[in-house]
């Protein structure tokens, strides 16, 4: 690296503090070194003073390629905890990768690991009794995994790691850079620990969304069909498919690259589209309906509606306009008489389940007040006003659906003054307004709640009706959307400081993530977030 990289790193590093451990009186390093194609190599440096320290990291940035990501930490807070506490600790973690420390075997730290190297290649484990959000991990250490990890990094261990009388925790503090920029890793006891300070909200989104868009499109093969998903730090392929995100997937892409505007990738959605409608709909009396392993989702009609409108307007192209109207022609066969709307049913009309999931009366009215803004078919919006005049008669507002704020957004576009509508979306956000505050995990749907939210509240002061808004507080709402955007970028996208720990991490640059699911990637979760970043950078910078 460059001498004044070095240099900045070096004295950004000692800007954070707490360098010596004085209980020790000792100084210990940490770097981490990245090629983008390989997991980042780790090194800690133990000595009695930081100048020492510093002499031989700097000899070791010396020889590492400017382009390399690379990380500099110093171990703070280090504590010795006797090997049955600690691994008590570890297993009453809520969540699976929650635990947040790193670890060392040995008082001297030549068989130390940071948080990210244990995470990063699942050396801690849930216990078989886990279910995410339901019970404790019950994470225990997998040995296996990590002894052959450690002997690869330092030669033939000395200690015995299963069996040693303590193990040391600890946090770090310190800096990343990609070679062109540097920025402070926050300190913070939360699930952005450890990533990037962000600076210039509005740059690193934008590159977040770029990123995304790219990530998203490299998943579709040649035949027009996803790579599902990884579960990266387990280095597993998803196997399974589910054809109504393949086609929510593609909306979010539609989107992406509208703000990319990179219109050449249009044609490998239109790819995608045709796999989609070759491989999984079916015809039945006139109406087109998305099949999804034998079942008719009142949500996969709403998703293939949305998507191929989505594609028309953004294209022009009306190649699927017919298909488009017979999935609309489909919708009908999921009312009841009372103007209940059934969830699934089966490939011979049937139903097989009155109710799948919430959030399906909301898709399709989103879905359909979509195909509104381009056919201005009345038959359409006819069907939009039953459905949401049913979830205000049924008071749907408690659900807290960001597809429910999306619809009736769209329908104030027509009935601006309907104040039923204005009062379902208003109890919709603001009753879930704590829980957004308060979610520890990134959660994307939250921000699209909140992104819709925003823009209904200015919607309902135009229309003057803002007497329904007395009760709420609007600046509380603003404030919790661009938290919950911060949040997304620092604790759900993979940017490079943690991508680095993960095998071939450039591969991952653009994905989002569950922390608490191996670091799960899925298209659908790529979806969710680029649609709720998306739609607050348009809402929050597009207007200068």
């Amino acid at each position: 690296m460059q001498k004044s990289t070095v240099t900045k790193l070096k004295q950004a590093l000692i800007e954070t503090g707490n360098l010596k451990d004085y209980g020790t009186d000792t100084v210990t390093l940490v770097l981490s070194v990245s090629d983008h194609r390989h997991r980042a190599e780790v090194k800690f440096y133990r000595y009695n003073s930081f100048k020492q320290a510093w002499v031989v990291v700097a000899q070791q940035l010396a020889k590492t390629p400017q382009e390399s990501w690379v990380r500099v930490e110093a171990v703070q807070s280090t504590q010795k905890l006797p090997h049955e506490v600690f691994e008590k600790r570890l297993a009453a973690t809520f969540r699976m990768n929650y635990w947040r420390y790193g670890i060392s075997f040995d008082a001297e730290f030549k068989t130390a690991l940071l948080e990210m190297e244990s995470n990063g290649q699942a050396f801690f484990r849930p216990s078989k009794e886990h279910r995410i959000g339901k019970n404790r991990s019950g994470s225990w250490v997998d040995y296996d995994r990590v002894e052959p990890y450690l002997n690869k990094r330092e030669g033939e261990l000395t200690v015995d790691i299963r069996h040693t009388a303590s193990v040391w925790v600890f946090t770090t503090a310190g800096v990343f850079t990609d070679g062109q920029q540097i920025w402070n890793l926050s300190e913070q006891e939360d699930c952005g620990k450890g990533i990037r300070v962000v600076t210039n909200i509005q740059s690193e989104l934008q590159e977040v969304i770029e990123h995304g868009e790219t990530f998203l499109l490299n998943q579709l093969k040649e035949n027009g069909k996803f790579v599902y998903g990884y579960f990266p730090a387990r280095q597993r392929v998803l196997s399974n498919y589910n054809v109504v995100r393949h086609f929510s997937s593609l909306y979010a892409l539609l989107e992406a690259i509208q703000f990319t505007k990179r219109t050449k990738d249009f044609e490998k959605v239109k790819s995608a589209i045709q796999w989609g409608l070759e491989n999984a709909t079916i015809e039945k009396e006139g109406a087109i309906f998305l099949n999804d392993n034998g079942e008719l989702k009142l949500g996969g009609q709403a998703l293939l509606m949305l998507t191929l409108s989505k594609y028309q307007d953004v294209t022009k192209d009306e190649t699927f306009m017919p298909i488009l109207m017979k999935a609309f022609k489909g919708v009908p066969f999921f009312r009841e008489s009372s103007g209940k709307l059934v969830h699934v049913l089966n490939p011979d009309l049937t139903l097989k389940a009155a109710y799948r999931i919430i959030y399906y009366e909301g898709e399709v009215a989103f879905a359909l007040s979509r195909l509104y803004e381009l056919t201005h078919d009345e038959n359409v919006m006819n069907l939009v006003k039953q459905i949401l005049d049913y979830m205000v008669a049924n008071d749907y507002g408690k659900y807290h659906d960001h597809w429910i704020s999306y619809a009736i957004n769209e329908a104030l576009l027509v009935f601006p003054n309907n104040r039923d509508y204005m009062k379902l979306g208003l109890k919709n956000v603001f009753i879930h307004l704590k829980f957004i505050e308060d979610r520890d995990t990134t959660y994307p749907t939250l921000l699209e709640l909140v992104d819709a939210a925003v823009k209904m509240t200015d919607m309902i002061k135009r229309s003057g009706n803002e007497d329904l808004m007395a009760p709420y507080d609007l600046v509380r709402l603003r404030q919790v959307l661009r938290y919950r955007a911060l949040y997304e970028i620092t604790t759900g996208s993979f940017l490079p400081e943690i991508a680095m720990y993960l095998y071939n991490p450039q591969k991952f640059i653009g994905g989002f993530y569950a922390r608490h699911d191996s670091f799960r990637t899925r298209i659908d979760d790529c979806e969710h977030f680029l649609s709720g970043l998306i739609n607050y950078y348009n809402y929050t910078y597009r207007q200068a």
